[in-house]
């Protein structure tokens, strides 16, 4: 266990910091009553705040949300809008309100999704772009000179929480949507496919067109590199990791791979 990066720039500063399994617990609340807040703002906390404590603060809570809401309301933006091949996403700071989401908009901020982006990749430069947002936003909210908008209901799309089953690959499915998936999902839930009755995750992978009729879900491989075929084209597995052993290279996979080609 490590502490996170904003408890230990506060421990620095002299802050409090509390961090409750549950905030509605007796002693989260007293603390919260303690601190008379004029503000929170919350960025990627996993609980709902229940109205109470939306009410508690003068100005509100606000929310750093990693999507361009009302697109992808909910616990996966960054995982479901890779997924859905976006081509941008961005930050929207908020002002909570009781549903999923569904709070006023304060400000938002776009960028582009590139065909490189991981999970990983993106959330660090939204995170960037989000602190940026924030800081410009609160001056203008707290001053009265930033009003609140309501959401647009017109183009409103939810992003569900993963499981672990999220990951296993459909290769009925097109390519171009598993290639995203293998993206999206780094690091969690991670993609995988049944190899040799285990897990072998699939933590990076490209497109390769087929050169012949190959039937769906057919192993083979091409260029040295482990392939399955999909509903239009091969899935190269660039990196894989099976299970119980280290990520390794496509090709050096292969070498104690015996029984993968099957064509």
């Amino acid at each position: 266990m490590t502490s996170p990066p904003i408890k230990i720039l506060a421990n620095e500063l002299g802050l409090d910091v509390i961090q409750p399994a549950k905030l509605r617990s007796p002693e989260a609340w007293d603390q919260l009553i303690g601190w008379a807040s004029d503000l929170i703002v919350v960025a990627a906390y996993g609980q709902i705040l229940r109205q109470n404590v939306l009410d508690l603060p003068k100005f509100g809570c606000i929310n750093v949300h990693a999507s361009l809401l009302p697109r992808w309301r909910g616990a996966s933006p960054i995982q479901t809008a890779i997924a859905s091949g976006d081509r941008e996403t961005g930050v929207t700071i908020m002002k909570m309100d009781s549903g999923i989401d569904t709070g006023d908009i304060l400000s938002q901020k776009a960028t582009g999704i590139n065909s490189e982006d991981t999970a990983v990749s993106l959330e660090k430069r939204l995170a960037e772009i989000g602190g940026e947002l924030l800081l410009q936003t609160l001056p203008g909210y707290l001053s009265g000179e930033i009003q609140p908008t309501p959401q647009a209901v017109e183009g409103a799309t939810y992003a569900a929480m993963l499981s672990k089953e999220d990951g296993e690959l459909n290769f009925s499915e097109q390519v171009s949507v598993l290639e995203r998936k293998v993206r999206a999902y780094q690091p969690w839930p991670g993609t995988f496919i049944t190899w040799e009755g285990g897990q072998l995750k699939i933590n990076a992978a490209h497109v390769l067109p087929f050169d012949g009729y190959v039937d769906i879900g057919t192993r083979s491989i091409r260029n040295k590199r482990p392939v399955v075929a999909a509903s239009d084209a091969w899935l190269v597995l660039d990196e894989v990791q099976p299970q119980g052993k280290k990520s390794m290279r496509g090709d050096v996979f292969l070498n104690g791979a015996r029984n993968w080609q099957q064509v």
